[in-house]
């Protein structure tokens, strides 16, 4: 099943509630909450009383992408507030496999996360415990960046990899999606698009997340 999950980085916090309202009458499947701590990224984003705001105004699953160092700290603050989904990335943290079992024992989805420059053979050895690889096709820490083109083959390589060993484990994608490129993504073995330009900047959210679940 193909899902998509808007980017509120790219929303419009004048109409923060009036926004989330829309993205789930336009049939968001997730909401995409980029968390940055101003270290691991060069920018500073969400925290948890925003963040508590947005789970307070919203029924749909939270995606939580953390772009902090050392996340384990955080986690557990962030699934009492409500996360669903914590994205952790190989990138942040020594202790990877206990920070993704942390967020399972707390009941939420656990998610591991590569930069672009990094080798999709780092996640591999916990390929087991996730319920989700984040591919990054920009580098973190901005809105609003082009797709970065090899990052495509990383994603193929995966996917050969899950489906090898035949494990129920969702591809996402985050940065630079558009319609324009959404076919290639997911014949290349996505199943989950974060977008946020991409909606945020067309006339009819409901229009491109249908067109981005189902290119030309």
């Amino acid at each position: 099943m193909i899902k998509v999950a808007p980017s509120l980085l790219s929303a419009d916090f004048n109409d923060l509630a009036g926004t989330v309202k829309a993205l789930e009458n336009a049939g968001a499947d997730y909401l995409h909450v980029d968390v940055m701590d101003g270290r691991f990224v060069p920018n500073i984003t969400f925290g948890p009383v925003v963040f508590k705001y947005i789970r307070k105004m919203t029924t749909c699953l939270l995606d939580v992408h953390l772009m902090i160092l050392e996340p384990e700290k955080y986690i557990p603050d962030w699934i009492e507030i409500g996360a669903n989904i914590v994205s952790v990335h190989v990138e942040s943290t020594v202790h990877l496999d206990r920070a993704l079992s942390l967020v399972r024992h707390l009941g939420a989805k656990p998610s591991v996360v590569v930069n672009p420059a990094t080798p999709i053979e780092a996640v591999f050895p916990v390929l087991s415990i996730v319920d989700q690889v984040l591919v990054m096709s920009v580098n973190p820490g901005f809105g609003g960046q082009r797709f970065i083109p090899y990052t495509l083959d990383k994603i193929r390589s995966l996917r050969q990899e899950i489906d090898r060993r035949q494990l129920e484990v969702d591809i996402q994608i985050d940065g630079g999606v558009t319609e324009m490129n959404a076919k290639s993504l997911l014949e290349a073995g996505v199943n989950v698009l974060v977008a946020g330009s991409a909606i945020f900047q067309s006339h009819n959210m409901a229009a491109t997340i249908k067109a981005l679940k189902s290119p030309l």
